[in-house]
């Protein structure tokens, strides 16, 4: 079975998910943003082995560990979507103007697209690719614990900023209701910040997105 962790990292408390196998013990860190000490730790008191990064999208709150973190365990990086490049450079000026620890621009050991598929232990995950809050940003869904990582597409009452550069507001409602509805009404979602929810409840709650 798949189990997961959720442990806030960095001065924006963002959800890092811990995303493990139970019968092999293979595991990936979902969007290591920061605070590495505390993460390995988390790896370690699991028993789990560590086998790849996935990123969601490349904001600081999200990426700033990643560098870092794959080159001390000589992991693979998988994801975003390649739309996410400019960001990924942008890592080092994004931890100076947020006041984060220095943080490494990378390249993806393989970019993500909609509709990929990714192994983990004796599972499968679903990959979408769900711009609008960054262009690159990505969604992992496990079908078979009905869960949904899904970074900053959406939250517990409330969805991503469209804001920065290049987001957009109608792109990022079309990636809700055409990519994250159809995994029904019942998966469990852990966002980037914040209490998990259903889509079932933010689609009867949520006043960005209530009623689609």
């Amino acid at each position: 079975m798949l189990r997961y962790l959720t442990i806030p990292v960095t001065p924006f408390a963002q959800n890092c998910s811990l995303l493990w196998c139970d019968v092999t013990h293979d595991a990936v860190l979902i969007d290591p943003g920061g605070d590495l000490p505390e993460l390995e730790q988390a790896v370690q008191a699991q028993g789990a082995r560590l086998s790849a990064i996935w990123v969601t999208h490349a904001h600081i709150d999200h990426a700033g560990g990643v560098g870092e973190l794959a080159q001390r365990w000589q992991l693979p990086i998988v994801g975003p979507q390649a739309e996410d490049q400019f960001w990924i450079d942008a890592l080092p000026q994004q931890s100076q103007q947020f006041g984060f620890a220095p943080a490494q621009a990378f390249t993806p050991t393989r970019w993500l697209n909609d509709g990929d598929t990714l192994s983990l232990g004796q599972h499968t995950i679903t990959v979408r690719h769900c711009p609008g809050h960054t262009p690159g940003h990505v969604v992992f869904y496990a079908p078979a614990i009905g869960r949904a990582f899904v970074g900053d597409v959406l939250f517990a009452g409330s969805i991503g900023r469209t804001d920065f550069p290049r987001g957009d507001h109608d792109t990022l409602i079309r990636s809700i209701i055409q990519r994250l509805w159809p995994m029904g009404d019942e998966t469990v979602f852990i966002p980037g910040h914040g209490p998990e929810s259903t889509f079932g409840r933010e689609r009867a709650t949520n006043p960005f997105v209530g009623g689609t």
